[in-house]
């Protein structure tokens, strides 16, 4: 019997809205925004009761080293900025194992790369036509001419599935994105080792543009020759 009762159609009770004469006041509050007013009210008074029974079990000899090595900036707390930790010798390995990841990064773009052009180069070339035709009269050669025509203009692209075209236009943007990946690791790769080979001992200077041979738009620098021992 209840299944029956609750199969019957009944009316669906609305909330009233807010009378005319209240209008000035804003919206009606329903139910369930009073429901999210008072979970968010009752959050509130509960971290506030834990917070007050926290600072009243607080022990007044308590030390952490966070209190000295630590500010207030702005009602947040912010570590002091701490000097390098790290010695020369640190910072260069780390400097070579960054090259090293990022030389790894450009091996396999460069490798992904050569896959997809050897891939892509099948649609780039055409391959030549060595079919030898024979002809007894300048006819047959017409013939055979035009045959050839309609029969290379029906493998166009035009008759290409457009699922293989867009698939194919989809390779070529991916080549593309990998191609300049590959431009800002080698530029990122460059940049580091000229920062790595600045950090190593030794006087140096930076060429004036009348002085390099080969302009470029990077700085160069020239070491001073030192006799070795």
């Amino acid at each position: 019997m209840s299944s029956l009762r609750n199969a019957i159609q009944r009316r669906a009770h609305k909330e009233r809205p807010q009378p005319e004469s209240r209008k000035k006041f804003g919206l009606l509050e329903k139910h369930k925004d009073y429901i999210v007013r008072a979970k968010a009210f009752h959050q509130k008074e509960e971290t506030i009761r834990k917070l007050k029974e926290k600072a009243s079990f607080r022990n007044p000899d308590e030390f952490y080293f966070k209190m000295i090595n630590s500010k207030t900036v702005d009602g947040i707390h912010r570590p002091k900025p701490e000097a390098n930790k790290y010695t020369e010798e640190e910072l260069m390995l780390l400097k070579t194992k960054d090259m090293g990841y990022i030389l790894q990064g450009i091996q396999s773009e460069k490798k992904k790369i050569e896959k997809l052009s050897s891939m892509l180069h099948e649609l780039d070339n055409k391959r030549p036509n060595k079919h030898v035709y024979f002809a007894e009269d300048r006819e047959e050669v017409k013939e055979i001419q035009s045959r050839i025509e309609q029969k290379s203009s029906s493998l166009g692209l035009d008759n290409i599935p457009s699922r293989i075209k867009r698939k194919t236009a989809s390779s070529y943007r991916e080549l593309e994105e990998r191609k300049q990946r590959v431009q800002k690791l080698e530029k990122l790769y460059a940049d580091m080792a000229l920062q790595k080979e600045l950090k190593k001992p030794g006087r140096k200077r930076k060429l004036r543009e009348d002085e390099i041979e080969n302009q470029t738009s990077r700085p160069v620098y020239k070491w001073r020759a030192q006799r070795k021992r």
